[in-house]
């Protein structure tokens, strides 16, 4: 059982050299909160682009090329599938992180935002409750209030 188990086990890939380093620019540049990362996805086109540093990075995933591209160059080549496809796995992972940031930080904008509102509902009702009382009760000629 154990070797059955071990044949179906998906081997790792071994990258060639300048696929790791590819790899790890993509990698680092989406370390840095600064990298913009924009996707069309129905083009199959996902963007990388960090201006401190004046790198982008262009994924044409429907022909599995790669284009680096700073200030003094830009080269553009085709990959092998499963190379571009853990690329973009880390693309869309990181670019999900960000987004699950974002959307936390909306909800929780959100929550005190109804929270505030809904106490100062409370406290307006109260004064209207107590501005109400005093509205309810009316004097008589000899001295006694009444109440409605």
């Amino acid at each position: 059982m154990f070797f059955t188990f071990n044949f179906f086990r998906k081997k790792q890939r071994v990258y060639t050299k300048i696929e790791s380093h590819i790899f790890g620019i993509i990698t680092e540049l989406l370390k840095v909160g600064s990298t913009d990362i924009n996707v069309d996805e129905l083009g199959g086109k996902y963007y990388l682009s960090n201006e401190e540093q004046h790198f982008k990075v262009t994924i044409l995933s429907n022909d599995y090329v790669i284009r680096l591209t700073n200030t003094h160059d830009s080269v553009a080549e085709k990959y092998d599938k499963v190379f571009v496809e853990d690329v973009l796995r880390a693309v869309k992972e990181e670019k999900h992180r960000r987004m699950e940031v974002v959307y936390d930080s909306i909800t929780n904008s959100i929550e005190k935002m109804a929270e505030r509102l809904h106490n100062r509902l409370i406290e307006s009702n109260e004064q209207e409750g107590k501005s109400v009382r005093r509205l309810e009760t009316k004097d008589l000629e000899n001295g006694q209030k009444v109440k409605y």
